[in-house]
């Protein structure tokens, strides 16, 4: 029974989501989020336009609540709008966006369209987005068109969790094209990124002076044994003047 009722709740949050994205499709909407509180239920809309959302006095979003309390008998929703501070960097507003362009301009314009969208991401700081668009574009013949620039994961957890994905569908004369949208956002930490902290690069230069040190206080060392080699050879060699001149003197003597 318990588990019967958490799929019925999770069921019932779905189909809200995918309510609000069909109303709010053209306000750059990016998701949306389901709080259950003692006042009732706390709807929160993450969108790039908020003004788009709420309308004139606020009437959009009054019809809005209204349609959510009698079709999923909602008790007091409130609705909330939070708003993106960095589009270009969502998927999903990025993905909306080519789908808008692509409905209001025709197939024909495609790849401006899409390297003009990853022109203004790359410019907003991510380090890579990949474009799939598939579909009868332009021509009758269905084909997969691929868009890429910069650097993104295709593997591992990182490909998973850290990249950003998103899919969209526009609707055409030809038939319906389905829009894949892949962003590697810059606050990513890659587990390849190596560091060089200050303090590992200051230690090689204090064995390198320790070793300089020992090589200094080396070459010191056979210097003054040779120095004292030279002093024993004129000590001996006086030596042996004196015994000749006292051999001389002893001679002349006798």
């Amino acid at each position: 029974m318990i588990e019967k009722k958490f799929v019925t709740e999770k069921i019932k949050e779905f189909q809200i989501q995918e309510f609000i994205s069909e109303k709010v499709k053209n306000a750059s909407h990016s998701h949306t989020k389901l709080k259950r509180t003692p006042l009732g239920d706390k709807i929160i809309i993450h969108t790039a336009r908020p003004g788009m959302i709420v309308g004139r006095k606020g009437a959009t979003i009054k019809e809005l609540t209204e349609k959510l309390k009698n079709k999923f008998e909602l008790e007091n929703p409130q609705i909330e709008i939070s708003e993106v501070e960095a589009p270009n960097l969502n998927a999903q507003i990025v993905a909306e966006r080519i789908a808008s362009s692509l409905e209001r301009f025709g197939s024909q314009k495609f790849k401006g369209v899409g390297h003009r969208v990853m022109s203004d991401v790359m410019e907003s700081g991510a380090l890579g987005i990949e474009v799939l668009i598939s579909g009868k574009i332009p021509g009758s013949r269905a084909k997969r068109w691929r868009f890429y620039r910069g650097y993104l994961k295709k593997c591992g957890d990182i490909a998973i969790h850290g990249v950003k994905h998103a899919k969209v569908y526009a609707q055409l004369k030809t038939g319906t094209i389905g829009i894949q949208v892949k962003i590697m956002p810059p606050d990513i930490v890659l587990p390849d990124k190596i560091t060089i902290l200050d303090k590992m690069r200051e230690e090689p230069q204090k064995v390198e002076e320790e070793i300089t040190e020992d090589k200094n206080k080396k070459e010191d060392k056979p210097k003054k044994t040779k120095k004292k080699a030279v002093k024993k050879k004129k000590k001996s060699i006086k030596k042996k003047k004196l015994k000749k001149e006292d051999n001389q003197k002893e001679k002349q003597k006798e």
